[in-house]
């Protein structure tokens, strides 16, 4: 007896009783990919165009780009408020400048009321502007790219 014999359930391999459906295996990944089961069909045109390793590699390398310019520009403007806080702090002690704490408090305080009252006006018009740009399409889309270019990003922090 044949090894496809025992897989088709047959005893005699001259026997063409059952019919059995070829199943192309590459055509059915195309169609049935596993982000269109979790974000919907609309797999976008990036998905489409480029294979996966291309649009990892590609997310990946705009990611950490960003991110390492994220870093740098993050760095440069902590130490240069920090630096002015330290020589402000330097300069106090020193005697050179006064500074009237209560009177910085009390601004701080009205500063921080009219914030939240621009704050509470502003949030319609962000969510609107959210909607319109649609980023979460976006990133539904082209959930491969949008990966790789949050895992790049983050490399792009660390290093």
């Amino acid at each position: 007896m044949c090894y496809s014999c025992l897989i088709a359930g047959q005893d005699d391999p001259e026997s063409e009783d059952e019919v059995y459906e070829v199943v192309d295996l590459t055509e059915y990944a195309r169609r049935h990919q596993w982000w269109s089961r979790v974000f919907g069909n609309n797999s976008g045109p990036i998905a489409e165009k480029y294979s996966v390793a291309t649009q990892l590699m590609m997310g990946g390398v705009t990611g950490w780009c960003a991110g390492y310019v994220f870093q740098r520009v993050g760095k440069i403007a902590a130490t240069a408020i920090g630096g002015g806080f330290l020589l402000l702090q330097i300069a106090n002690h020193s005697g050179y400048v006064q500074v009237d704490w209560k009177k910085v408090e009390k601004d701080v305080n009205k500063a921080k009321k009219h914030l939240k009252k621009k704050a509470n006006k502003a949030a319609p018009e962000i969510n609107t502007f959210i909607e319109e740009v649609k980023a979460t399409d976006f990133i539904k889309r082209n959930i491969v790219l949008s990966s790789g270019f949050v895992g790049g990003f983050f490399l792009g922090l660390a290093s």
